[in-house]
């Protein structure tokens, strides 16, 4: 067992590289429940090779050649040591097959929040996805569970590359009454995959992996990372990628009849999302919509919001007002980037005006 304190990155064969031994497989069915190291299976999982063909689909694996999949009420388990009472977000990258209405029910007791993959956001078929969890005692069993009946087993979801990451809930200061308004705190992100990490709604997760944010809507938000997108400032920033969907928010304290400002960046990630954008902002009882046009190659602008709180706790809420589809495959959602968000009380409010 490894230590977690500081631990980032692949869980123990967390991208099932290595094998079930042969005398353990019957074709691509895994047989035993300790067949795959590391890991304990139960129901019908298949052991799947990048390039394996399945009729006429050919079945694609985001890194290295072997991924799982999670057939019938099948499903995947590991138990490792964590730091009690601590927050950890788990990464995962999971693909549909030829089922039309999966889920993903993942759990680390009593934790447990159920993944719809209806919505593909990226074009090669796969998604990253993260949830999170507090530690209620030493050791988590984390569970990756296919809760679907479909006729064909064999049409569940593939599952590759299981990360975990602690997570250090930022606190607000004097200079941001926000917390995390950089976004830099977030989920493990896979340094080899270029198609983000997708964050869902709260209702799913009752732990945010983005400390500070909710995500407030039915649609998920993606957390992007600047070696593969354009950030506006600093590593990560935030995508809204499901117009109205898809919005993002956090409750600060504030004093009534204060003035603040509340300022941030709007921006494209530079993955062809292109097109007329517009980021709306709340809080208080204002509102601002900021446009913004994408020529897809990144870039960004800088916007404020400035209100008087009406309430000792201020709800700041960010959405996108359009759905975009990228332009190089007119399949995948995309949208505007969030990023650098900071809300200041204002000393003087006739600067300002």
């Amino acid at each position: 067992m490894f230590s977690h304190q500081t631990h980032a990155g692949l869980v123990r064969n967390g991208n099932f590289e290595f094998a079930p031994k042969q005398s353990d497989m019957n074709g691509t069915v895994v047989i035993g429940r300790y067949a795959i190291p590391e890991w304990e299976v139960s129901g019908f999982v298949e052991y799947i090779k990048s390039g394996q063909k399945q009729g006429d689909m050919l079945l694609v694996v985001p890194e290295g050649a072997f991924a799982v999949r999670l057939g019938n009420e099948a499903s995947i388990k590991q138990r490792m040591k964590v730091v009690k009472g601590l927050y950890y977000s788990l990464t995962f990258s999971a693909a549909r097959t030829c089922a039309q209405e999966e889920t993903l029910n993942i759990s680390v007791a009593p934790d447990s929040g159920v993944l719809p993959m209806q919505t593909m956001y990226s074009s090669n078929g796969w998604d990253s996805y993260a949830w999170a969890f507090q530690a209620e005692l030493e050791f988590a069993e984390i569970v990756i569970h296919n809760p679907g009946v479909e006729e064909d087993p064999a049409c569940g979801p593939l599952i590759d590359s299981v990360a975990i990451k602690a997570l250090y809930p930022p606190r607000a200061t004097n200079k941001n009454l926000l917390k995390n308004g950089d976004f830099e705190e977030g989920p493990y992100v896979f340094p080899n995959t270029s198609w983000g990490v997708l964050i869902p709604p709260n209702i799913e997760d009752d732990h945010s992996p983005l400390p500070g944010w909710m995500v407030e809507s039915l649609k998920a938000v993606k957390y992007i990372d600047s070696d593969h997108f354009s950030v506006p400032g600093g590593k990560r920033a935030v995508e809204l990628v499901a117009g109205k969907e898809s919005a993002i928010a956090q409750v600060a304290r504030t004093i009534p009849g204060k003035t603040y400002i509340l300022s941030f960046a709007v921006g494209d990630a530079s993955n062809s999302c292109e097109g007329s954008m517009i980021v709306e902002a709340f809080a208080g009882r204002n509102t601002v919509k900021v446009p913004y046009e994408s020529k897809g190659k990144g870039g960004f602008k800088r916007a404020v919001l400035k209100f008087v709180a009406v309430s000792p706790r201020t709800r700041v809420m960010f959405l996108s007002t359009f759905y975009t589809m990228r332009s190089d495959d007119f399949s995948s959602l995309c949208g505007p980037v969030l990023d650098d968000v900071k809300l200041l009380s204002v000393r003087n409010p006739r600067r300002f005006m």
